[in-house]
């Protein structure tokens, strides 16, 4: 084994080289050879392409980490690559330690594992002394109040979650590489939902850079920045750069920002010994300036690039991984023609379970006691989730909890009684309760809503929410869910007053302040990423919720279903689903499930088609009066109904993986019986229906598609729609069309019709 060598760049791990858990020493593999043992085939072809571009399509639940950390071992263990030359990055501190960890213990510990804010920092703080000269600035570790002192110097008046937003604002600006002056139209290019006027944003923007200069500290967006400076300027650093680092991996590749990959390229420079590792349908970051257009155009900027799916999903059962490609067929999209369809290694396990309630509160009980029966059931506590859109849904599922006395932990947020937010508002609901009768704001207010409402409307409530997301709306939801328990409370008691419901507050305070060390955790869907399972209940989905309210475009619904799909993605056995008609108990059943459902639970139609339920599976259920399950809309049928076996090459028999080759349901390399002229008509027509649209050629059908098309040579409808890439939609807009083509008929829309 090559001895490892360190980099100057990047001081020793001083922890490297020790166990790889508290009291566990694990042995390294023997040689090469051993590091590739119980590798699947292609996750074994990752670890051996070790030259040359590589692109690693990795699915949820895959094992990305593991082939790649063996590719990286492997290469050490042969002697091909040394410790030293590799750069192994990746988006946060957990997943660089995971990697270094693994790494350890496959005999490979020389190797850089960091952030790509780690690695550019190192750099910078060891070539500044010889590109400027001097101390480098101070770090500045949090911006907040440096933006609040460029509001104020710009006579901007922000309050702390403005501050949050706009702060958040400067942060994509940045590692988007927009300036200042520039913010307003690339704000409107975007479609962003600003938290303020663009115009004060960029005013605001350009103050705060100049306080930085003034004082001389940079901030964690500037270390990328300065670093990309020095190299585009200082080529003999670039090229010391490169003659240590000769070989760079990147996970996540769907979230890298423009910035991090213009640091990428300068790395890399002309070379081509770089693997990336993503997958285009997990991209849910792209509100911070992550993008996976770098991971979709890789081919294009590296033709000769080695690709690799990795589809056999090692954690999910065949039950929720068929939900989880259902959801993603439904997708539209430069990513959804470029989605994974996964194949579970798994045995069976139940079927997903989609409950509708009739509110709320009935949601939030009966899927606590479900928990509960699940974790009497041999299930442990800290391998059950309940997954959510916004923060603000955790109340009402912390007390539920707490009512049947489960404990449970919160992951990325404070407890809702804890938030600062509704820690003020009760602060002044309890001063409105002590002094009511001279208290201004609530003169010729009577029911106790309304007192509650008026005095929130001091702390930033209002009837309507505020556009967008942020801190902004996330404070407006906190101060929305206490208006909302203050409903509910009187409904529950007529006679109650804001005393007593300040006394309910403060009991609910006090039941959920009790310490958890193993417990269910209740998560945002957003910091639920990279997380799994056993059991998951995805709770709240309706129209509003999910896609959020404020997801307009098609691109901002498409992450929607992205998010959703992460979701499912995170359970490995047992996945609810559930919605409630109305918010609170009485109230008009005016909500709908989300869109994204449609096709998927049962008695519900697939998007354009006219059929029910088609290619359903899981179980419906209906709470009935207190709490019982009622009503099932196919829930023994559901476990019963056949379902989708593996596709098969129609030529020599072979289980097909890939999404193409599924498509056209032969090998790429069997012999095809394609109407290469009725191919050729097609391309003309679809080019004519694209430029008339105004759209890729790829929207209207792609190429996998029309060779299925031609091979298959359909003279029906239905015979058009059992091909792959036809949907009910396309069917309405193209199939006359397509069908008259293959027919041999002349069709308007083709290039001559231009």
């Amino acid at each position: 084994m090559t001895a490892a060598t360190h980099s100057p760049l990047f001081p020793q791990d001083p922890h490297e080289g020790r166990t790889a858990g508290p009291g566990q020493i694990v042995d390294p593999p023997r040689d090469a050879d051993a590091v590739l043992e119980g590798l699947d085939p292609e996750q074994r072809e990752v670890a051996t392409a070790l030259h040359g571009p590589v692109c690693v399509l990795a699915g949820a639940g895959t094992g990305k980490t593991r082939a790649i950390t063996h590719r990286i071992a492997y290469g050490v263990r042969a002697g091909i690559l040394q410790p030293g030359s590799v750069l192994a990055v990746t988006f946060t501190n957990r997943a660089a330690g995971e990697m270094r960890g693994r790494l350890r213990q496959l005999g490979a510990g020389g190797v850089q594992a960091r952030t790509f804010h780690s690695a550019a920092l190192r750099q910078l703080q060891f070539f500044w002394p010889k590109v400027v000269g001097g101390e480098m600035p101070r770090l500045l570790e949090r911006k907040v109040q440096l933006v609040a002192e460029a509001a104020a110097r710009c006579r901007i008046r922000l309050d702390r979650n403005e501050l949050r937003d706009v702060t958040g604002e400067i942060e994509w600006a940045k590692v988007t590489q927009t300036v200042p002056a520039d913010y307003p139209a690339a704000v409107a290019k975007s479609l962003r939902d600003a938290p303020r006027d663009a115009a004060e944003i960029g005013q605001v923007y350009g103050m705060y850079e100049q306080l930085k200069r003034d004082r001389s500290v940079i901030d964690f967006e500037d270390v990328l920045l300065l670093t990309v400076g020095i190299l585009q300027d200082r080529h003999d650093i670039a090229d010391q750069i490169r003659r240590q680092y000769q070989h760079f991996v990147v996970d996540e590749y769907q979230d890298v920002s423009p910035l991090q990959q213009r640091l990428l390229e300068l790395w890399l420079g002309d070379r081509e010994s770089l693997c990336v590792v993503g997958d285009a349908s997990q991209t849910i970051y792209s509100f911070t300036g992550a993008t996976p257009d770098h991971l979709l155009n890789f081919r294009t900027r590296h033709p000769g690039a080695t690709v690799v799916k990795l589809v056999r999903d090692y954690r999910s059962t065949p039950q929720v991984v068929h939900l989880a490609n259902g959801l993603l067929n439904q997708a539209r999209g430069r990513a959804a023609e470029h989605r994974l369809e996964l194949i579970s290694q798994r045995g069976a396990g139940p079927e997903p379970v989609y409950t509708e309630y009739a509110d709320e509160p009935a949601e939030a009980e009966t899927t606590a006691r479900r928990i509960r029966d699940l974790i009497a059931a041999g299930v442990p506590a800290g391998e059950i989730a309940v997954l959510y859109r916004i923060n603000a849904q955790s109340e009402v599922y912390e007390q539920a909890l707490a009512d049947v006395g489960v404990a449970y932990q919160l992951r990325g947020a404070e407890r809702f009684f804890e938030r600062k937010e509704v820690r003020e508002a009760g602060a002044a609901l309890r001063s409105a309760a002590r002094f009511g009768g001279n208290d201004a704001v609530l003169d010729d207010v009577v029911e106790l809503p309304s007192q509650v409402r008026a005095v929130l409307s001091t702390s930033g409530w209002t009837t309507e929410p505020p556009t967008g997301s942020g801190a902004v709306r996330d404070r407006w939801e906190s101060l929305a869910a206490l208006v909302r328990l203050a409903e509910d409370f009187v409904r529950a008691k007529p006679s109650a007053t804001l005393s007593d419901l300040v006394a309910e507050l403060d009991e609910r305070a006090a039941a959920q302040h009790a310490p958890t060390v193993q417990g269910v955790t209740l998560a945002s869907l957003h910091s639920a990423k990279g997380l799994e399972w056993d059991a998951v209940f995805l709770v709240g989905l309706t129209e509003g919720m999910m896609p959020i309210t404020y997801a307009k475009t098609d691109e901002q619904v498409e992450e929607e279903r992205r998010l959703l799909y992460v979701g499912v993605t995170r359970a490995r056995v047992h996945l609810s689903l559930s919605w409630a008609l109305s918010r609170s108990p009485g109230g008009r059943a005016s909500r709908r499930p989300s869109r994204f459902l449609n096709g998927l639970r049962p008695g519900s139609a697939v998007p354009g088609s006219r059929r029910a339920g088609a290619g359903q599976g899981g179980s419906s259920e209906r709470p009935g009066a207190g709490g019982t399950v009622g009503g099932a809309l196919g829930g023994a049928a559901g476990a019963r109904r056949k379902r989708r076996g593996p596709v098969l090459c129609r030529v020599c028999g072979k289980t097909l993986t890939e999404a193409g080759e599924m498509k056209l349901t032969r090998c790429e390399d069997c012999p095809s019986d394609m109407d290469e002229a009725l191919y050729e008509r097609l391309r003309d027509w679809r080019a004519g229906q694209a430029k008339r649209l105004g759209q890729p050629a790829y929207c209207v059908f792609t190429d996998k598609t029309l060779m299925a098309i031609a091979e298959a040579v359909p003279g029906s409808e239905g015979e058009l729609t059992g091909i792959a890439g036809v949907g009910g939609r396309k069917l309405d807009r193209f199939g006359a069309d397509v069908l008259a083509i293959c027919a041999g008929e002349e069709v308007e829309g083709g290039p001559e019709d231009e």
